[in-house]
């Protein structure tokens, strides 16, 4: 795992789709407080693991760059995925989420479940920082 840095908007992937309602708050959110936690990522794919509602506010808002934090999604085995509970599945493999990044289509919302082994820093970036 890396420090935070940042990355272009566009170079990012998804993986999931998002919830309208969460969309709603994590853009006010932003507005608000500008850029508070990264977004999670795999190195070697730009796929998103957390951070799929921040990645598409800022999309909306207008941003070019995002604050990321990048790990080793197939190397460490310390970076475990799991699904939600009542998410239809009764499992997923980290093949599977990368598969469906690359692939152009994405999971339902709440598919795929990350666990980090730290904990993902509070920053503090304006918006206007994250522009041109």
């Amino acid at each position: 795992m890396d420090g935070v840095i940042l990355i272009e908007i566009s170079s990012l992937r998804d993986h999931e789709e998002i919830i309208p309602d969460n969309l709603e708050k994590r853009t006010s959110k932003l507005i608000d407080k500008g850029f508070y936690k990264p977004i999670i990522v795999d190195r070697d794919s730009l796929i998103i693991l957390d951070g799929h509602h921040k990645w598409t506010a800022a999309s909306l808002l207008g941003l070019d760059r995002v604050p990321v934090m990048m790990v080793d999604y197939l190397l460490d085995e310390t970076v475990e995925v799991d699904v939600w509970p009542d998410c239809g599945r009764e499992s997923i493999t980290k093949e599977e989420v990368l598969e469906m990044g690359t692939s152009g289509s994405v999971f339902p919302p709440k598919t795929s479940r990350h666990k980090f082994p730290f904990e993902i820093p509070v920053i503090r970036i304006p918006l206007d920082e994250l522009r041109g």
